[in-house]
């Protein structure tokens, strides 16, 4: 049967929703993009930093510390992709078996539901195997197990060295429903991660929507620090704007420098001579001289903001870049990753969400939603290659709010390639996945698996398999364990981590947590400058 599919970039409008009215409904179904996010890692550009030359004066260096103003944490880089509206992940994309791991396979009515047909089902032989596939519908060339013909695994094979970056990828899937569709789901581990520790040069969060998580999906509420609320980033011009410190014509950057700090000892002899006539006089003068001094100390560390463009970074566009210039140039999802890897990686903010729209996409058809996940591969792709160009760890989380499933029908169109149609959302066929890039080897599994939780044999998420199967709030509460263990971070400081803040954690006791734990520690403590 042929069926229309939607183009790449085309609103999803579908029959079984009502008109679109809210910013979350525009993104999901793809009326408007879902921005940019960036994440990342902390202060290790300083180490290589070229303008080092034109360091602060003692009396202003000093000040720093008190101030706030940090080199970052030191920890592993975090990007969070959020694929608004209910993408597919289980069976058709990241494979979710049952209690025996990823390759205990489900049913084939259970595979069905999930979108594979029973010639494409996970031990079945290929008629024609790709040059990674295993040969029986499964692909472990990145450790976690794929199905072979997975839009996501396309995507992500595109943009890395498969014989040098993927020797060093290893992932984990988390069987977990999340409600279908819906902002409301508190999925964002946002805050968690810097509550594990993740805090940047420039930004702690930074996410691609003005919203309380900074993403798509909503934080859990008891998690939510507005110290550290993300800032909204769209597009490369954002980055650079991140460390404009205006226009000073002919002077050189050595001069900049110095007129930042006059500016700085000005503005504290006046703040001097001044009253603000409020209670907390001295702190609204002292976070107003701090302003200063942060001014200052950028145009120390960036003297020219096209420092931080990615688009002027040959290993992110150009000949040898991991986006050509006709690529970056025409896909803003791709300008949005490009902007998030550039910070994530040289270490510029603590962590943060990049929200791509248009994954509601249970349009009748697969064809739609196989060139979405594609697309959504090569962004993932492009994260992990950029870590490995620049010898930098990663953790890449991908989530959705809900899943979809299919009736049995099959698209049987070029890019549908015989598999079912999404017929519409089922949250009980839903999961999430991380994968980890390590600069010195694959990371090394804790348990037998690289699952967490598991599938009933009908395709439906067994909810009583994990604490997070059924609680998206204990399943950012997973996400965070597992990425203070990628540190080596014990029991006792996940414990510390709630209790700081007056909390307490959901994931029972330290036996119970060891079991949901993926990954042996990759760095000790904090990454080290390489």
């Amino acid at each position: 049967m042929t069926k229309k599919h939607f183009n790449l970039n085309e609103p999803l409008r579908l029959l079984d929703h009502g008109r679109p009215t809210t910013r979350r409904d525009l993104i999901s179904q793809g009326f408007r993009t879902g921005g940019g996010v960036l994440a990342g890692m902390s202060m290790f550009s300083l180490f290589s930093n070229p303008h080092d030359a034109y360091a602060l004066s003692q009396d202003l260096e000093s000040r720093l510390l008190p101030c706030g103003i940090t080199p970052g944490a030191g920890k592993i880089p975090f990007i969070a992709i959020d694929l608004a509206g209910g993408a597919n992940v289980a069976g058709s994309n990241v494979l979710v078996g049952g209690s025996g791991g990823q390759l205990d396979t489900l049913s084939t009515a259970g595979y069905s539901k999930q979108g594979l047909p029973g010639d494409m089902v996970p031990g079945v032989a290929e008629a024609t195997p790709t040059a990674t596939s295993n040969g029986d519908h499964t692909d472990t060339t990145l450790g976690l197990a794929f199905h072979s013909d997975s839009g996501f695994l396309t995507g992500i094979l595109d943009k890395i060295n498969i014989a040098e970056t993927a020797p060093n990828i290893n992932g984990a899937v988390i069987a977990a429903r999340s409600e279908n569709d819906t902002g409301n789901n508190p999925h964002n581990p946002m805050y968690a991660i810097n509550m594990a520790g993740a805090n940047g040069e420039l930004l702690s969060l930074i996410g691609s929507r003005p919203s309380e998580s900074g993403g798509n999906s909503m934080a859990p509420l008891n998690l939510i620090n507005n110290e550290v609320r993300p800032t909204k980033i769209d597009r490369p011009s954002d980055v650079t704007g991140l460390v404009d410190v205006g226009d000073f014509g002919a002077l050189t950057e050595a001069q900049v420098v110095s007129v930042m700090e006059a500016v700085s000892r000005i503005s504290d002899a006046k703040l001097g001579r001044v009253t603000t006539g409020m209670s907390n006089d001295n702190a609204i003068k002292e976070l107003m001289s701090c302003g200063y001094i942060k001014s200052a100390k950028l145009a120390e560390t960036f003297p020219n903001p096209d420092f931080l463009n990615p688009a002027d970074d040959p290993d992110i566009v150009g000949p040898d870049g991991i986006f050509t210039q006709e690529e970056f140039n025409g896909d803003r999802e791709f300008q949005k990753t490009a902007s998030i890897m550039k910070l994530v990686v040289n270490g510029f903010a603590g962590a943060g969400t990049i929200t791509m729209g248009g994954y509601d996409y249970h349009t009748g058809d697969r064809a739609t939603g196989e060139l979405r996940d594609i697309r959504a591969g090569r962004c993932m792709g492009a994260c992990l290659e950029y870590a490995k160009r620049k010898n930098m760890p990663l953790m890449l989380y991908v989530f959705s709010d809900g899943s979809v499933f299919s009736n049995g029908e099959l698209d049987e169109s070029a890019n549908g390639r015989g598999k079912g149609v999404w017929t519409g959302d089922n949250q009980q066929t839903a999961a999430s996945f991380f994968m980890v890039y390590n600069p010195t080897g694959r990371p090394e599994l804790t348990r037998d698996n690289n699952q967490i939780g598991f599938m009933r044999a009908s395709g439906d998420v067994e909810t009583s398999s994990s604490p997070a199967a059924n609680n998206v709030n204990l399943l950012v509460q997973t996400v965070m364990l597992n990425y203070m263990a990628l540190h080596g971070d014990g029991q006792a400081a996940f414990e510390k981590a709630f209790t700081d803040r007056g909390l307490t954690q959901g994931l029972g006791s330290s036996v119970q947590r060891d079991a949901l734990t993926a990954f042996a520690p990759i760095v000790n403590g904090t990454v080290s400058p390489t």
